[in-house]
């Protein structure tokens, strides 16, 4: 048994057991894939996989116990790499961050700044994303840290600690109706065409709640990914904007003004997310320290690393 062949395994899993996937994947040959399978097949006396003449369909029981054996060892084996670069290079190195528009845009610059004076050394590189694809990453160790309102929390394999707290406001441009309303009511604000965030994305899922526990239909006119496109829009006096607070500048954002929306929506919680029981550099926990300084890195080592600390002990 090999490491390679463990990697077929895993890849086979994530890849609907197309072996040419694999393959690319692992930049090798799907002669090579089959090979590695059938050894191992051999070796340990049992199928591991459902086939259809050449085809495999899917992993049978003892393959998909193997995959949760494969999984750890190729984890644990990745760890140890980490932790010896670790030690060795404590202030340098690459630091790989997915996280949504809105939070690269707003929440993120000065934290990034204070990171850049304290680890100088590290190439920092920001990948934005949805929520579902910040999880996936998360969870193939392709990232070190996500950074989502959505899904984080609640995912797989994820460890997950509070950011901070937002909630929705809602922006018009100067001069609007609705600036002269005391005590702004989602009747007032479904009677403009709305101009908001995509499904699935910033919290949109509890714009919608609000609007429906009220039974009020509301007209969406448009629907972007970030919270520059709703603005530009709104300046346009398309429609009203549903956006995120920390989305707003008054100085940058003159042409409009904000109105708080605190009591019409449901607040969020932006999340950090570290993949469970992978080891990490230095200046990853520094930097979701700096993210929430109320947050001990003995409680963020300590709840990332629990679940593998007995999970050395196995050979090869």
């Amino acid at each position: 048994m090999n490491f390679q062949q463990l990697r077929i395994i895993r890849e086979a899993a994530r890849r609907d057991c197309n072996l040419t996937e694999v393959a690319n994947a692992l930049y090798t040959s799907q002669s090579g894939v089959s090979r590695h399978i059938r050894e191992l097949e051999e070796e340990l006396g049992i199928a591991l996989f459902v086939r259809h003449g050449k085809r495999l369909l899917g992993m049978t029981e003892p393959g998909k116990e193997l995959l949760v054996l494969a999984e750890r060892i190729l984890s644990d084996a990745h760890n140890i790499r980490k932790l010896a670069s670790s030690f060795a290079n404590r202030e340098s190195g690459r630091l790989l961050v997915a996280t949504t528009h809105t939070q690269a845009r707003y929440a993120l610059p000065r934290v990034i700044q204070a990171f850049r004076e304290q680890f100088p050394q590290v190439q920092l590189e920001l990948h934005q994303g949805g929520p579902d694809e910040i999880v996936r990453l998360l969870q193939a160790g392709a990232v070190d840290i996500g950074i989502s309102s959505e899904r984080l929390d609640h995912s797989d394999g994820v460890v997950a600690f509070p950011y901070y707290r937002w909630h929705h406001n809602v922006v018009v441009p100067a001069g609007h109706p609705l600036t002269g309303q005391p005590d702004l009511t989602l009747a007032q604000l479904a009677q403009w065409p709305i101009i908001t965030y995509q499904s699935g994305l910033t919290g949109r899922a509890r714009v919608d709640e609000a609007f429906a526990n009220a039974g009020i239909e509301p007209e969406i006119l448009l629907t972007a990914q970030d919270s520059d496109v709703i603005k530009t829009y709104v300046e346009l006096d398309m429609g009203v904007g549903i956006l995120a607070d920390m989305a707003f500048d008054a100085n940058r954002d003159s042409g409009l003004v904000q109105l708080d929306g605190s009591h019409l929506f449901a607040p969020h919680t932006a999340w950090l997310g570290l993949k469970q029981g992978q080891f990490q550099h230095n200046f990853v926990w520094q930097f979701i320290q700096l993210c929430n300084p109320a947050l001990s890195l003995t409680d963020i080592q300590s709840r990332v690393m629990g679940a593998v600390e007995n999970s050395l002990d196995y050979q090869i």
